[in-house]
Parts: structure tokens; sequence; C-alpha cells
């Protein structure tokens, strides 16, 4: 009976090395925020909980896809996994309310209230208490937390206690993309396994599956503008980046304007604004750009105007949440931009 592929190709051989190279009851599963964290934890879940495995074999293998316990993982309701994520991210990943273990769980306090960024205490608590049963199926029980560095502090403590003694043979699998967002006391408990960014021509051929029409010269643009990180290229390509016009928006935004943004979420828009300064930066200092083309940027300003215009982005992007007007939020973004980047007169 031959193995099912992985959803992204570039995963199998580093899963193959954690399933042997990974022992501990903790594993914390680190790397690019757009390299498939979320589905080599899951993997990784998937393989621990298969039951085609000889019982009290050494180390699990790649999960054969088609025993009762693969099935119940790909129907999201494997009574021996939990996956704990922020209540914006389980629909899209596909576990909704079907995560929601105990009283409290997952706060509803009404239909109109915005999904949560975070992951809360509650949903630590939850864990706890699924740490503390039986397992159903008699071969193992698994956490899966992801993204690790949404959870807030009071859930981080929380957590450590199960952590560092967790009862019975439940595994931890914890993603991270921004290890210093984690509290060293979460890190110190766990085997730390760094996910590998994938090869050029892997990401380039996966992305080009997922946007069909997508040629190999506008998906290297889309993978460079998003730094090597496949599924980011692909989520961006969907808010509204395009290929073709992505080296336009330097200049356009040294001038104050955003045509090649237009319909942009704010998110994005900042996010981009960024990746330019970032690149402005790197310049400086005499380091090739990493995300837009060198020919494309503007007059390089001075260093300390760079670093307070990122600090300024930096401090934005933290409010993400904050009901602004997109609208008027973008045009003061650009004239800010276009006061950093305006040339000085030659003396």
């Amino acid at each position: 009976m031959s193995t099912p592929a992985l959803p992204l190709p570039w995963l199998e051989q580093p899963l193959q090395a954690a399933l042997q190279q990974t022992h501990g009851h903790a594993t914390l599963i680190h790397g690019a925020e757009g390299v498939g964290q979320y589905e080599f934890a899951l993997a990784l879940a998937q393989s621990c909980l298969c039951e085609a495995r000889p019982t009290g074999a050494s180390s699990p293998q790649l999960a054969c896809g088609h025993c009762e316990s693969c099935h119940l993982i790909s129907a999201r309701s494997h009574p021996d996994l939990i996956v704990v994520l922020p209540e914006v991210l389980q629909s899209a990943l596909g576990w909704g309310s079907a995560q929601d273990e105990g009283e409290g769980a997952q706060e509803k306090s009404g239909k109109t209230r915005k999904p949560s960024q975070e992951i809360k205490v509650e949903a630590i608590r939850a864990v706890v208490q699924f740490a503390q049963s039986t397992s159903s199926r008699g071969r193992a029980k698994v956490v899966l937390i992801h993204p690790a560095e949404r959870m807030n502090t009071v859930a981080c403590n929380t957590l450590l206690k199960t952590l560092e003694e967790p009862p019975g043979v439940v595994r931890f699998l914890i993603s991270a993309s921004s290890l210093d967002e984690l509290l060293p006391t979460v890190r110190s408990r766990c085997q730390a396994w760094r996910l590998p960014m994938p090869e050029a021509s892997a990401a380039t051929a996966w992305l080009q599956a997922q946007i069909p029409g997508l040629s190999d010269a506008d998906a290297l643009v889309l993978l460079a503008a998003t730094g090597g990180q496949p599924l980011t290229a692909r989520d961006r390509h969907a808010l509204g980046l395009d290929a073709s016009r992505w080296p336009l928006v330097p200049g356009e935004v040294a001038q104050g304007q955003s045509p090649s943004m237009a319909g942009w979420p704010l998110p994005l828009v900042v996010e981009t604004l960024q990746r330019l300064c970032h690149d402005l930066s790197r310049v400086a200092v005499g380091a090739p750009p990493q995300y837009f083309p060198a020919p494309s940027l503007p007059q390089v300003p001075d260093l300390e105007r760079l670093m307070a215009w990122s600090k300024s982005l930096r401090d934005l992007r933290r409010h993400a949440e904050h009901p602004w007007n997109p609208g008027l939020k973008v045009e003061a973004l650009l004239q800010q931009a276009r006061l950093v980047l305006r040339q000085r007169p030659a003396r």
C-alpha cells in the first residue's frame, strides 16, 4: 500500500528526518512563516497516531493515509488529537468549533465578535484537561499548537507545568515562526526542529500548480516578494499582489502614489512598505535587496530616516486590528513614505 503524497512536497524529507530524530515529548517546529509549519506539524501528528505501524515500534513512520486513525484526522475528528489555533485561523484550516474542549475553550460572546488573533488561556486549560485523560484509541495523544507565538502570557504560563511533566503518552507539537516572541521557558522545554526553506524549483512548481497560468518568471517574482515563502506568495497573490506590477511599487511609493496597490487590504500595504524599507536599509549598508529588484528602488535616503520609518511601520502593524479607515490610512502612509524617500537637494 503506497504512502500518500504530502500536500507540500518539500516537507517529505524533513518529515522523515524528524520522525527519526525527534524523540522527546515536546517538539518545537520553527522556521519561516510561509513554508508549511502547520502542514508539517499536522503530518507529524498523523504519523505519530497512524495505526498501520506495529505497536511498540521504536519510532513513528510516515502515516499510511488509509487506516482509521488517518481518516479521523482527515475528518478533523480524531479523539486523541487536539489542535489549538487562534479563532481567526480555525475556519480557514478546517477545524472550526470541533476543537472546543471543555467550558470556554473558545469564547463565544456573540456572532458579531471579531475572531481573536490570540491563543487564549481557555484553550490551553482545555489542553491541560485533554493531556490528563486516557487515550481513546490506545496508541498516543497529540497536542498541536499553531502558531505558538500567538499564545498570550497567561496561556504560556498555564502550559508550562504540563509541558514539563506531561502525563501518560501525550506529545506536544508546537509550531512557531518567531522564536523571539515565545517565552524562553516554553522553548527550553522542547526539542527544537528547524524547518528549512524549500528549494526555488520545488516552490516555483508548487506555486504554478496553485495559480494556473503563472509563468516561471512571475512565480520567481512572487517568491522573491515574499522572501521565498511559497504559501505566503499564494496568499498575497490572492489578495492582489501582481507579479508584473511588483517592480513598479517602489517608484510609485516614492511619488506618494499606489496604483499597483489599489484594492489591497491595509495589512498588505503595511507589509509591502516594511519590505521596501527593509530593502533600502540593506542597500544603505552595502547589501543587496531581498524583496524588490535592485533597479526598481528609488534613491536611498540616509539610514537614520529609514530606521525611524521602520519603527513607525512596526508600531502600526502591532495595532492592525484597530478600526482604521483604510483609504485614509493608506493615503497617510504614502505621504509619509514620500517624505522619507524624497531626494535631498544637491549641495
